[in-house]
């Protein structure tokens, strides 16, 4: 689990590039408190792993540092508006921040974009420079554009920015939410594990202001209108030089020992120059590869470098079975020459990689294809990638023939049908919600679907490139109970085991509770610890059915 912590914190860290919260911004984070947070990482419930992620961090953030929490989904069930502040913006609010994650329950819908928009709203953002991180493991189920709410913020905003972590989610998924960050000049970082998670907050919360951007390079002087830098880039030795291929010209003082100094600018493409006289190292880069050299300039001497890359181009097509689309929510990951270099692209991917062996992995859900591609300098390899997976659609219904359950509780975990050799089955991946999506490989599966207490498998089979819609019956009805007054709602089995107990089937901290139970008899006690003590009342509960019950 300590791997796990230090995972939540590794997502994050990827906005290094990013200019953060410093000590005078005021900034509101946005927590996902709806009831898909109970679902679990490496076994442990991923709100845990967010409250000691958020503990850990807010102890490391400057005093001065004006940061506030918000909330949505903590306090009802199927609400969009379950949206509140709870800790308003202010200078040394950490202790109460964390002390309110701790005590917070997780329990309601997804409304993310309306919750950053009141956020916005809260840091008045249409007067002042603000600041809003949304960390959240669902996509926006509350009839909601987050896309087109950054667009919004952005172009109403005096200085707003918006960074999303992406809890959690698929790639596919982290695409639907990452609109939200960048149409307003924040990032996206999908944190999948602890370290993750953590590392996110460091970088949006806890990092220290960017040090200020290096002056720009000295425009030429009007007396001397022509270049004396004009460089050329190729792929290989003796191939043509490019034209606006999407290359930077990197442009640094030397030291005295010649390696790279002070960088001075960095242009594009097609550049022409005039440098001061000096030494400069000129790095050129196009893609994932790269070339430098040293640059003497002398005084009315004009300079024509010439940089070849040695690289090539690929260009990797990912499909999930033969003649199928192009899937853009695949993970296409390249590991190339050059050290521990790696980069992750999705969907149709072109880039220009350093000639030599290149290890290819493709992922589409649960699949996964790996290559290795021999890359000559100057050569363009244009490869599809079969992952080879199927895709399934799992839902579930109350009873056969009845209503789907239609609810963002409803979790769904899809195991390897085969069991191991102590009984249990190797869990692949889960979602939440009706209609739950998965790729996955060829093979035999189990469906485990869960709504509050009741609880179903179905088994079912995957082949390559095609669809399946997987539906589990859950033999189940709805038991909605008011007890006025009372303190607690417990819910138990009505048949007793041998040694006289009942078997408990939850419980709700207040006088009204509505839950899924297995079809069957059930006592509930109401405790009114003020005025009564505990009282009982029967109820059974019918397959597709909605029952009520009132305690006096």
């Amino acid at each position: 689990m300590k791997a796990f912590t230090r995972g939540i914190l590794a997502s994050v860290l990827m906005l290094s590039g990013l200019a953060t919260a410093n000590a005078a911004d005021r900034t509101i984070i946005v927590l996902d408190a709806s009831g898909s947070m109970w679902g679990q990482i490496d076994g442990k419930p991923k709100l845990e792993i967010a409250r000691e992620a958020l503990r850990s961090v807010l102890t490391t953030i400057p005093a001065d540092t004006e940061l506030g929490l918000m909330a949505y989904g903590h306090r009802e069930k199927g609400s969009c508006s379950d949206i509140e502040l709870i800790v308003p913006p202010a200078s040394g609010s950490a202790s109460a921040i964390t002390a309110a994650a701790d005590s917070m329950k997780f329990l309601g819908k997804t409304p993310l974009s309306a919750a950053v928009k009141q956020a916005a709203e809260d840091l008045k953002y249409t007067e002042e420079k603000a600041t809003v991180i949304l960390i959240t493991d669902g996509l926006e189920t509350c009839n909601a554009d987050p896309c087109a709410l950054g667009k919004e913020l952005d172009q109403s905003g005096v200085d707003f920015t918006a960074h999303v972590v992406g809890f959690g989610l698929t790639a596919e998924e982290g695409r639907q939410v990452a609109c939200l960050a960048e149409n307003t000049g924040g990032k996206y970082t999908q944190a999948t594990d602890a370290k993750g998670l953590e590392d996110a907050l460091v970088q949006t919360v806890a990092a220290p202001a960017p040090a200020p951007a290096p002056e720009p390079a000295r425009a030429p002087e009007p007396a001397k209108p022509e270049f004396n830098f004009i460089p050329e880039l190729t792929l290989a030795e003796g191939g043509a030089p490019l034209k606006d291929a999407g290359n930077a010209w990197e442009i640094y003082k030397a030291n005295a020992d010649g390696a790279k100094g002070e960088r001075l600018t960095t242009e594009y493409n097609n550049y022409k120059g005039s440098l001061e006289a000096g030494t400069y190292v000129i790095r050129a880069t196009l893609g994932e590869a790269a070339v430098e050299q040293p640059l003497n300039v002398e005084p009315g001497q004009a300079y024509k470098p010439l940089f070849v890359l040695n690289a090539g181009t690929l260009i990797v097509r990912p499909r999930p079975s033969e003649g199928a689309d192009i899937v853009d929510g695949a993970a296409v990951v390249l590991d190339f020459p050059g050290g521990d270099h790696r980069a992750t692209y999705y969907g149709q991917a072109k880039v220009v990689l350093p000639a030599g062996e290149t290890k290819l992995k493709v992922t589409i859900g649960q699949g996964e294809a790996n290559e290795t591609i021999q890359l000559a300098a100057g050569q363009t390899i244009e490869k599809d990638v079969i992952v080879g997976v199927g895709h399934a659609v799992v839902n579930a219904l109350y009873a056969a023939g009845g209503e789907k359950v239609d609810a963002s509780g409803l979790d769904v975990r899809v195991f390897k049908a085969k069991k191991k050799i102590d009984g249990s089955r190797e869990q692949m991946t889960h979602a939440f919600g009706p209609d739950s999506k998965f790729d996955l490989p060829a093979g035999d599966y189990v469906a485990v679907v869960k709504m509050d207490q009741a609880e179903a498998e179905q088994p079912f089979n995957v082949r390559v490139g095609e669809r399946g819609n997987v539906t589990a019956i859950l033999d189940a009805g709805v038991l909605a109970i008011s007890a006025p007054g009372a303190k607690t709602i417990r819910v138990f089995a009505a048949k007793k085991d041998i040694q006289g107990n009942r078997k408990e089937f939850g419980y709700e901290y207040k006088d009204t509770h509505q839950t899924t139970l297995p079809a069957g008899d059930y006592v509930v006690e109401a405790d009114r610890e003020a005025n009564g003590g505990k009282k009982e009342g029967t109820a059974t509960v019918h397959a597709g059915e909605r029952s009520e019950l009132t305690i006096q």
